[in-house]
């Protein structure tokens, strides 16, 4: 695919050229395409960095920028899977059938630093003006330096800011350095108020092996950044980004929910993977059911969920007697989980249950009316649209920053309630053990969904937090200037020489 336009702004100067390279892995790679639609939105041009496998996902995506007429062009490199002992055609984080092979993955990733570099360098009519990376490829902070351009690192998480600033109280602190239990509540200080968590529950504690090394590669890049973007909005967490830049005195720009760049049914179902199901099916499904009656069930693209665990929670859904709609992803043992469903199961709750495998339009139906409460693992993609689209929410964390924002939903924006989650399962693990009781999930549901004075008070915040973000994204809000802001700087840093400044307006010249 090819830019729309010229690499020109509409008074003959160069438009802002922004590199985006997100991680290979859905719940990072969809944000990041929310982001150079809504840069392309507002007359920047977008290169799209990925690969054959993840492009092939992305041709939703792809399709729906051209039609739009937008200045996003998707780069696709090849990914060198079987020179790192990979299996043909594992690009994508969900790829990987087992954590053994995770470090293999992030070397393959890093890799791709002389094919990218040799791309840029050949874009001499329309320089880059700035690489936004996942905060996992470091190694794109040595592109950046060696092209003499700012890059800022892209987390899409937590309270969202506080991911970013509590991996760096935590790096800096050495916070857990001493600590043995992993259970230990341990209070973390230098944040606007004192945090209280374990270290299982810490975010990036993943018992991968390889990944200490990765780790400190990373968290050493980042502080060498430009900045951070945050697909999370001002209002939502104003003293944590205040704090945030006054601690590490780098800017950072708040531009979400990036998810409101979708204004209907056809963009949100192009978002992602191509959906397991006919969304067309799915909307008159939907479309048949009372305003405010359907439970969301849905753990995002990584979350492992055991075959038992998730006939516990079919179960809960069934005793609620509540419509629901379930998405199930078990990974390699989906056919013993598909054994279970076809033992009457969906028969039993076919005229008020629906049950996706795979990939669904996450997006699309929490946007719809019918849609009154979501069981959500808490990652921050889905957390965000939840917010967005006024539902409360039963949280349910599985790992990492998902029990930071399980936090907010309950404790800050008293949005949601707790399903009764108390220990992690960690990405990868084989932990057979049921967490939540069919009997918990019956509870949880029924009290979200009925009609008491705590669930109609959480209804209402719910509403209220959607009005609160839908204004900041709109044209005004704080993360409409903040996009045209960021693209404004890259514009002046970027002069008609194709020569860049530094952020203390030092003139830095780009190699070609």
């Amino acid at each position: 695919m090819t830019f729309a336009g010229s690499g020109y702004g509409e008074r003959g100067s160069k438009r802002a050229h922004f590199v985006l390279v997100p991680m290979m892995a859905q719940g990072h790679t969809i944000p990041m395409t929310d982001m150079a639609r809504l840069l392309a939105e507002h007359g920047a041009q977008v290169s799209f960095i990925t690969t054959a496998v993840n492009a092939a996902r992305l041709e939703g995506f792809a399709a729906d920028v051209k039609a739009a007429g937008l200045a996003v062009q998707l780069v696709e490199l090849h990914f060198p899977a079987a020179e790192f002992g990979l299996p043909d055609g594992c690009e994508n984080l969900d790829t990987i059938q087992s954590k053994n092979l995770f470090l293999n993955f992030m070397k393959a990733c890093a890799a791709l630093q002389e094919p990218l570099m040799a791309y840029l360098r050949e874009q001499q009519r329309s320089p880059p003006s700035c690489i936004i990376s996942d905060l996992v490829h470091w190694w794109t902070g040595d592109i950046a330096r060696e092209l003499g351009i700012p890059r800022l690192t892209f987390s899409g998480g937590l309270l969202v800011v506080s991911r970013p600033f509590i991996r760096y109280i935590i790096y800096h602190n050495n916070v857990f350095q001493n600590v043995k239990d992993e259970n230990e509540l341990i209070t973390i200080t230098g944040f606007p108020t004192p945090l209280e968590l374990t270290k299982a529950k810490c975010p990036g504690n993943f018992c991968i092996p390889g990944m200490e090394q990765i780790r400190k590669k990373f968290l050493e890049e980042e502080l060498k950044s430009d900045g951070e973007v945050i697909n999370s909005f001002q209002e939502l967490e104003t003293l944590y980004i205040e704090s945030f830049e006054q601690t590490t005195k780098k800017k950072v720009w708040a531009v979400g929910p990036m998810c409101l760049c979708h204004r209907d049914n056809n963009t949100m179902a192009a978002r992602g993977n191509k959906a397991s199901m006919d969304e067309a099916q799915c909307l008159q499904w939907l479309d048949s059911m009372k305003p405010g009656s359907v439970v969301f069930v849905s753990f995002g693209s990584l979350a492992c969920t055991t075959p038992q665990q998730l006939v516990e929670l079919g179960l809960g859904l069934e005793t609620s007697r509540k419509p629901f709609i379930w998405v199930i992803k078990a990974g390699a043992k989906l056919p013993e989980v598909e054994e279970w469903l076809a033992d009457e199961f969906e028969e039993r709750v076919k005229n008020r249950g629906m049950v996706i495998r795979g990939w669904a339009p996450q997006l699309m139906i929490l946007q719809h009316q019918a849609v009154g409460g979501f069981v959500t693992h808490c990652g921050w993609n889905s957390t965000i649209e939840g917010i967005c689209a006024g539902v409360p929410m039963i949280t349910w964390p599985h790992f990492g920053e998902q029990f930071l924002n399980e936090k907010l939903l309950v404790d800050v924006l008293k949005i949601g309630m707790e399903v009764g989650v108390k220990g992690v399962t960690q990405w990868g693990s084989e932990n057979q053990e049921v967490m939540v009781t069919r009997d918990e999930v019956q509870k949880a549901v029924n009290t979200l969904m009925d009609e008491g004075a705590a669930a109609e008070e959480m209804r209402v915040r719910a509403k209220d937090c959607a009005i609160k973000a839908r204004r900041a994204f709109d044209e005004g809000g704080s993360s409409y200037d903040n996009i045209r802001l960021l693209i404004q700087e890259m514009e002046i840093k970027t002069n008609a020489c194709g020569s860049v400044v530094d952020r203390d307006g030092n003139k830095l010249s780009f190699l070609v």
